[in-house]
């Protein structure tokens, strides 16, 4: 992938200071950099690379004091970390990009499927699902009828979307990702079986979305279970049947959110926590990794941890004060004995 230092200062929006159509080929190490390339400085202890590198452009903060005279090309930006995320981010998309339908794979004559979308092979099209520009099918997913995928989306192998599952733009389902599975719905009887109770809903999942491998969201027994735009989703984790989940928010691996249990937006949940069902989160929580979150959380911004969930600095007060149980049973027995003489 070729791109000038003028396509580059337009695409993050930096100032050039250099010859703007410096051209890079690659994306390298500032310690492995040769006139082709394009590397970035966020860090103030990597500056000394600077003096005598041979990029072939420098991605650098506003105010970086320059001292290279062996021709690279400068580009100031605000943060330049950030910006060689996105760098990174085009050069992935340019390197994985494919398009067309492979032998093997099979989309229903119903289905709307945009020129330049990829089906992989043994991939499965159902009816009346819509593929929108740029959606990335690998090889063994399956889309289940009515779905809708919109614009440069990507499911990695074997992701299983069932029957009128909805997803937005700029989306990335990992391997083996599961949307709209039954929820786990079942009415106790007399005689002390289960009765299955019908799932209805589905899943929505919003823009700029990422789901980890193997997670499972169960669809909604009626509506849909939503994840918003922005959402960030671990490897194995559990989403149960009309949950939602706010925008923004982060949920690492192994967590699971128990049914119609509502996210605000910028909650974080660590790896192994679980939250009981119907429940609501307040904007901006964050929870502990292995906490167990058995109530509605109403504080903004409140930091939980341990199980039954609690403030933070409680728990780890509550922590303190057990260790200190052993000096006070010795001291409370010191006491007994006292007062037993004294009294005798």
């Amino acid at each position: 992938m070729r791109l000038t230092a003028k396509e580059l200062a337009i695409l993050l929006d930096a100032q050039i200071d250099g010859n703007p159509d410096s051209t890079i080929e690659k994306l390298v190490k500032i310690e492995e950099a040769d006139s082709k390339s394009l590397c970035f400085i966020a860090n103030p202890k990597y500056d000394h690379y600077a003096a005598n590198t041979h990029a072939g452009i420098l991605v650098v903060g506003e105010n970086f004091k320059i001292k290279n005279n062996n021709g690279t090309t400068f580009l100031r930006v605000n943060d330049p970390y950030s910006s060689f995320v996105l760098l990174l981010e085009k050069f992935a998309n340019q390197a994985n990009a494919k398009s067309g339908i492979e032998e093997g794979s099979y989309v229903d004559d119903t289905a709307q499927v945009d020129p330049s979308c990829y089906v992989g092979a043994f991939a499965y099209i159902g009816k009346n699902v819509k593929l929108a520009k740029g959606v990335q099918v690998y090889p063994h997913c399956y889309v289940g009828d009515d779905s809708a995928i919109e614009e440069d989306t990507i499911l990695y192998a074997g992701v299983k979307l069932y029957n009128n599952t909805q997803i937005g733009k700029r989306t990335i389902l990992h391997a083996g990702v599961v949307a709209g599975s039954d929820g786990f719905g079942f009415a106790p009887q007399k005689d002390g079986s289960f009765l299955k109770v019908p799932q209805t809903g589905n899943v929505t999942i919003g823009n700029d979305v990422e789901i980890g491998a193997n997670t499972v969201i169960d669809r909604a027994t009626l509506g849909s279970t939503q994840i918003a735009n922005g959402v960030k989703v671990d490897n194995l984790v559990q989403i149960a049947h009309n949950v939602i989940v706010g925008p923004n928010s982060v949920i690492a691996a192994q967590a699971g959110i128990s049914g119609s249990t509502k996210l605000g937006k910028n909650v974080m949940v660590g790896g192994q926590a679980g939250l009981v069902g119907h429940i609501t989160i307040a904007d901006g929580v964050k929870i502990n990794a292995q906490s167990g979150v058995s109530k509605n959380v109403e504080e903004k911004g409140a930091a939980l941890t341990g199980t039954p969930a609690e403030n933070f600095r409680q728990h780890y007060k509550h922590i303190a004060q057990t260790r200190k149980i052993v000096d006070l049973i010795a001291r409370i027995e010191l006491l007994e004995q006292v007062l037993t003489k004294k009294n005798s």
